[in-house]
């Protein structure tokens, strides 16, 4: 996909040059795997799995991990016109000529993009199309528990957690290679690997549900890491180009969730609760900061507050990142999990967005859900950040609950009153959004027999809520696409059925369809109905001995453990959370002398592993006292002087700033922060040069707290940086914010043209300098303004090659260089006409 760089938008999402990303030699590996994300690359870069199966695979010499993600429909549009198949990131390489094609299904409407990108590579979509000579093409992640609407696409799937299954399978792969086994035989010996689910060797249909074909095969059991410190985890993240969704450093504090909230999926297939020493992930933050130089850390868990050493975990990482400027976020908290201590704490270096999720707007509904929050826990939490400095409040709630009254929803409304009541004593322009989503039942849960709201129910509701906001200026009310909720809710609990449905929606180019701006319900409905299925089949309730397309599939709760939570639920019962209280007996763990119905890993038990045996916040608070470093001194201030060439051409503007900032973080600059809200190191850059456009000589003026030894800098900088990017000087400058700019500028043109083109080009050159004005209109952002590009040219000159060197005059205001230069030779191709900067002129 190199190649065609210069048509395709967002380039540098193709580069795969990115700091940390991994290159090994193709002919000295044995097993080559694409871990495919099946969204775009913002997206999926900022999906943590990936980044860990990156760092297990890697880490063994003998196999290779690439990424790939789904191109836009523009890049696609690009790559089919240009007959360029799908490639990884890091090599190009096809995807045809990998070994295993591993996708993370993180969510149900990511499913026609499955197809979209093995067609895009080539691939037959069904596996049962595909022979010896195509990659395994295999599926983990959360929706693999009921993925059976595209079953039929994959050779196998991989239940629960993948960092050494996926090791495992390279290796049988390895090992089938070598002794020439068909993928029938590779198939049958990898099902023996605990956590892998073969499709082909279970037959559907509608009237008799799942059958299993080979004895002693006829459930899947998830596969469980008992210790996570026993795996390593990635400090070396690949460093982003451009702003992504998560655009931080994350790092996976725990695993699993044992609250028992009843419509929470990941709660149930991601027991046991498993933490990570705090001394551990002290060194992996540690490590990671100087690895990646990034601007937050996220304490990543389901439930990031129940960590029962978070206190700990905290004050020891907040010195350094209070003195590198580096905010910690503390995603997925409860109400009431986080004391007054922390918040202090977390003020002092960023405020970074308050969300909370209370669900539910009564505390009826909330004890229906097993929630496990009081109101009374939620008005302190949000008194307490209101009175710290937060501005505004976001608050989650579903609605369709089990049980669900008109009481409930007014509740919504009264509850986020009050939140802003506790706000207001302490300022004055607050805000307090209310979040709606509709309830999904999900498989393996509580709620998996219960029915979901119609979509005709739904808006409704959402009505009826807009109606009762709209007299709060202060309250503002969001709500999920319901009909994006009703496409999920069919395919949360459906069979193989829909397979032909997934197929055929992608034959449609329903295609991206978790964007809002690409999503249509319609489409769907009427593939369903040209099928003869009915959307309200799947949406229905379900018996509690009716037969469930996922019963083969087997994340460790018994049906009876859920059948009782759902009666629980009825009965408005609470049940505590097993890792500090009772346990339930759910058949995950080995307790009370019950073994567990997982198969061991590695002969170890499978139980909670917590760091403390309570949570340390509700210890006694202590004053915590850490000195606060003035970041914000300005001593010395410096130009850098740098190259842009090679696959760097492609980074933008934008990204070159997170680029440098980055890697001055990483080489340890003493950074001055500006002040305020979000404070960011104090730079300044020259002007802007095209994508696509080369430059010999740019340059960005940085304040330090500190001066620089100038030639380790230089050097440490260049280690730090992509390829094509290189730091040539660095030159000393005055305490002044104002500094010199260029007046005017050299740049080359090449042109790669045949010669009948080439001296069309030459005409028009000379055409347009033998003319005393030239003027042009150019599209800003706001308005349109006329150029004279006559008085823009300076000089120019002829040299062979064909090269034009062109003299820019910046006096009455800078142009792109790209925009000149199109603008007077009439050629638009990118790939016909390359520039590069070679000097400036100050």
């Amino acid at each position: 996909m190199k190649k065609i760089l210069p048509y395709l938008p967002k380039p540098s999402h193709y580069l795969g040059n990115e700091v940390n990303a991994v290159h090994k030699d193709l002919q000295k590996v044995s097993v080559n795997v694409g871990l495919a994300f099946p969204d775009l690359y913002e997206v999926g870069m900022s999906y943590l799995g990936q980044k860990i199966l990156y760092k297990q695979i890697n880490d063994e010499p003998d196999f290779y991990a690439q990424r790939v993600f789904a191109p836009s429909v523009e890049a696609a549009q690009v790559m089919k016109e240009r007959n360029v198949p799908l490639g990884t990131l890091e090599s190009d390489q096809p995807l045809k000529d990998l070994d295993i094609i591993a996708f993370s299904l993180t969510h149900e409407l990511c499913y026609t993009n499955i197809l979209y990108m093995l067609d895009l590579a080539g691939f037959p979509l069904y596996a049962r199309d595909r022979n010896e000579s195509w990659p395994l093409v295999i599926a983990g992640g959360g929706a693999t528990f009921n993925a059976e609407p595209v079953a039929d696409f994959f050779d196998l799937m991989v239940l629960g957690d993948g960092e050494k299954v996926l090791i495992f399978v390279a290796e049988a792969v390895r090992q089938a290679k070598i002794m020439r086994q068909d993928r029938e035989e590779l198939l049958l010996r990898i099902k023996e690997i605990p956590g892998i689910y073969v499709p082909s060797l279970f037959q559907s249909s509608v009237q008799s549900g799942i059958t299993p074909e080979q004895e002693g095969y006829e459930r899947v059991f998830k596969a469980v890491v008992p210790d996570l410190n026993d795996v390593a985890f990635p400090a070396d993240q690949v460093v982003p180009y451009g702003k992504i969704v998560h655009d931080r450093f994350s790092v996976e504090i725990a695993r699993g969730c044992t609250r028992g909230c009843r419509f929470c999926q990941a709660g149930s297939i991601y027991r046991p609760v498993r933490e990570r020493r705090v001394s551990k992930i002290v060194e992996i933050i540690n490590e990671g900061l100087t690895e990646t130089g990034l601007e937050e850390v996220s304490f990543l868990s389901l439930s990031t507050g129940d960590f029962s050493a978070l206190e700990e975990l905290f004050v020891r990482s907040f010195v350094k990142c209070q003195q590198e400027q580096v905010a910690i976020s503390l995603p997925s908290l409860r109400v009431g999990s986080v004391n007054e201590n922390l918040m202090q704490l977390i003020a002092r270096i960023r405020r970074t967005h308050a969300t909370l999720a209370p669900e539910a707007g009564t505390q009826r509904l909330r004890d229906v859900i097993n929630k496990g929050i009081t109101e009374e826990d939620l008005l302190d939490h949000t008194e307490k950040l209101f009175r710290l400095g937060w501005k505004g409040v976001k608050l989650y709630f579903m609605i369709g609950l089990p049980t669900e009254t008109q009481e409930d929803l007014e509740g919504i409304k009264k509850l986020c009153l009050k939140v802003l009541e506790t706000g207001r004593q302490n300022q004055k322009n607050i805000q307090v959004t209310a979040s709606i989503s509709p309830f999904v039942p999900k498989s393996h849960t509580p709620f998996q027999w219960e029915r979901q709201l119609s979509l005709n129910e739904t808006y409704e509701k959402i009505g009826y809520l807009r109606s009762i906001f709209k007299r709060h200026k202060k309250l503002t009310l969001k709500w999920h696409d319901p009909e994006m909720s009703m496409l999920e809710g069919i395919f949360a609990r459906a069979g193989r059925e829909l397979s032909l449905i997934v197929q055929k929606a992608y034959d449609r180019g329903q295609v991206f369809t978790s964007w809002t701006d690409s999503f249509k319900l319609d489409p769907w409905l009427e593939i369903m109905s040209e099928c003869g299925l009915k959307p309200e089949d799947y949406l229905r309730s379900r018996q509690l001995d009716e037969y469930l397309p996922w019963d083969h599939l087997d994340c460790g709760l018994s049906k009876k453990y859920l059948q009782t939570e759902k009666n629980r639920a009825l009965q408005n019962k609470t049940t505590k959370d097993c890792r500090y209280q009772n346990c339930r007996q759910c058949g995950v763990c080995q307790k009370k002398g019950s073994p567990s119905r997982l198969p061991a890993s590695g002969g170890l038990k499978i139980n909670n592993i917590l760091n403390l045996d309570h949570r340390d916040q509700e210890d006694e608070e202590q004053e915590l006292s850490v000195e606060q470093k003035d970041l914000t001194e300005k001593s010395c201030h410096y130009r850098v002087w740098y190259r842009k060439t090679g696959l760097s051409i492609y980074l933008s503007q934008l990204e070159l700033q997170s680029i440098f900032e980055r890697a001055m973080r990483r080489c340890s600059w003493p950074l001055t922060f500006s002040k305020g809200f979000r404070p960011a190191p104090v730079i300044s850059f020259g002007q802007a040069l095209p994508v696509g456009v080369a430059s010999l000589q740019e340059w960005f003026n940085i304040f330090t707290r500190e001066s620089l030894n100038i030639a380790q800098s230089i050097s440490n900088m260049n280690d730090n940086l992509p390829s094509g990017l290189q730091v040539e000087r660095i030159d000393s400058l005055s305490l002044s914010r104002k500094q010199a700019q260029a007046h005017a500028e050299e740049f080359a043109v090449d042109f790669s043209v045949d010669q009948d083109e080439f001296q069309v080009l030459e005409e028009r050159w000379q055409s347009f300098v033998e003319m005393s004005e030239y003027i042009v209109d150019k599209q800003g952002k706001k308005k349109i303004t006329r150029w004279d590009l006559r008085s823009v040219v300076q000089k120019y000159l002829w040299e062979q090659g064909p090269r034009l060197t062109i003299t820019f005059s910046w006096e009455n205001g800078y142009l792109s260089p790209l925009f000149v230069v199109q603008s007077i030779l009439g050629e638009k191709d990118p790939g016909k006409i390359f520039i590069t900067k070679q000097r400036q002129m100050i």
